[in-house]
């Protein structure tokens, strides 16, 4: 019978196994992009609301299939969704598809935004890609990509 974990071992097991890597590079991913979004002007949003306008889809998105991929309820998406037309970064309209939904849209400014998200992702790879070398970001990207397409119900 093997000997039970110290609260020690437990402790270090948790900061170091995989998931929590994946959280910790994620959040750290996160963090970077937004400290970059906001030198380039945009103060008025929140994480929560670039977690919205990254689920939005160029052509737009009806708000409950936007709540469902924020893991969100649709009230909740509802309100994020009015602070963000506030703002003026989108705009919802009736859903052609569905009179009794909304479909959000991105503006003018919207659009800025999301060109301005690709330059400043562009930029993180650029600083991983120097942390990590060519071969390292090019391992990384493609160990991420398996990770990503991994069904457990299909093995």
């Amino acid at each position: 019978m093997s000997a039970k974990p110290s609260q020690a071992q437990v402790a270090a097991l948790r900061q170091q196994h995989i998931g929590r890597l994946f959280w910790r590079a994620h959040r750290a991913f996160g963090e970077l992009a937004f400290a970059k979004l906001h030198e380039r002007g945009y103060d008025g949003l929140s994480i929560i609301h670039t977690n919205l306008l990254a689920h939005l889809d160029i052509e737009g998105t009806n708000v409950t299939t936007l709540a469902d991929r924020a893991g969100i309820t649709k009230q909740a998406m509802g309100r994020l969704v009015d602070e963000l037309e506030a703002k003026g970064y989108v705009a919802s309209l009736p859903d052609p598809a569905d009179g009794r939904a909304k479909l959000v849209r991105f503006t003018d400014s919207g659009w800025q935004f999301l060109l301005d998200s690709y330059e400043i992702k562009q930029e993180i790879e650029a600083i991983y890609t120097d942390l990590l070398g060519e071969d390292g970001i090019a391992q990384l990207r493609t160990a991420l990509e398996k990770v990503a397409e991994y069904d457990p119900h299909n093995t």
